[in-house]
């Protein structure tokens, strides 16, 4: 089995990897499609109107989530690593107001959130309870293409038809890419690090540099770990209201402040260490609840532990 450290940390945006960056990434996969030739386009028609609809625990918890937000955000060309947090909102509001969507590179399509993105609660997707079907018309409201996919944690999107093949093999590990020390579970993993002296990470590595080279990697754990700083850097020093409906306030900056001055005057605190990596964890979870910039690890709910320590 590989699985690549950039597909567990994928850098996107908050508040939820299943229900935010998926529903954003899937939007941007149907985007693509749409402007692709790989379906049966009628000679001489055009796409003229998107649609989209949210189903099962996307069409209960979206709003609260962000999942509307973030399809308008992929339709609109955006995926949750290109996106500006501090400009979504504005995007958005923007694309309610005007009813269209012009993504760069494509036409100007209609879409009117208002009724053409659909919270459906009655009409559940069977392949999982994080389902949503995208649409394609032309100006006289025809179907011209229909895409089902599933959010299925972690950030990861999955058509309904790469669902269906990984149901046929038995898993979504069995098939992938070569590497030299591939394994299916903890034990084969230590079995190959005896065997080979490397440490689990020199093995890790190894089978990352069979993808791309060590520039390269290194490169992209770099950019990783910077947004993961940076995450904590702005949780730390941002205060108020977090959004939603529960008034929750943020106590990151407000805690951090009290550990300074308790490190600064040099009171004795044998906890002290779990206190920073508390606010840290805290700094995260914040950016992330108000649809900051984070970094799932490996999803965005448990996205401060790793960053903290």
């Amino acid at each position: 089995m590989f699985l690549s450290v950039f597909d567990l940390f994928k850098i996107g945006i908050g508040p939820s990897s299943s229900h935010t960056m998926g529903p954003m990434t899937a939007a941007a996969r149907f985007l693509d499609e749409v402007a692709g030739n790989d379906w049966p386009r009628p000679a001489g028609v055009k796409v003229d109107r998107l649609g989209a609809s949210l189903h099962g625990s996307l069409a209960y918890t979206g709003i609260g989530h962000g999942s509307d937000r973030a399809v308008m955000l992929g339709l609109a060309g955006l995926t949750p690593q290109t996106v500006d947090p501090d400009q979504a909102d504005g995007i958005a509001s923007r694309i309610a107001a005007e009813k269209r969507i012009s993504p760069p590179g494509h036409p100007t399509y209609r879409f009117d959130p208002a009724t053409d993105l659909v919270l459906d609660r009655k009409t559940p997707l069977t392949g999982h309870a994080n389902g949503m079907a995208f649409y394609a018309y032309d100006s006289g409201g025809r179907l011209l293409l229909k895409r089902i996919y599933y959010s299925i944690g972690g950030g990861f999107v999955v058509s309904e038809e790469e669902l269906q093949r990984m149901k046929a093999k038995g898993s979504v590990t069995t098939e992938g890419k070569k590497v030299p020390y591939p394994f299916k579970n903890a034990v084969e993993m230590l079995a190959m690090a005896g065997k080979s002296g490397l440490s689990i990470a020199d093995m890790k590595r190894v089978n990352e540099e069979t993808q791309m080279t060590r520039e390269a990697l290194d490169a992209g754990l770099d950019g990783i770990w910077s947004a993961m700083k940076g995450c904590i850097d702005r949780g730390l020093s941002q205060d108020g209201i977090m959004p939603g409906g529960l008034k929750v306030r943020r106590r990151a900056r407000m805690l951090h402040d009290k550990l300074q001055e308790q490190w600064q005057q040099n009171k004795p605190n044998p906890l002290l260490a779990n206190d920073w990596l508390s606010i840290y964890a805290m700094a995260v979870n914040e950016e992330n609840a108000a649809g900051g910039r984070v970094v799932t690890a490996p999803t965005n709910g448990a996205a401060g532990t790793l960053p903290a320590v």
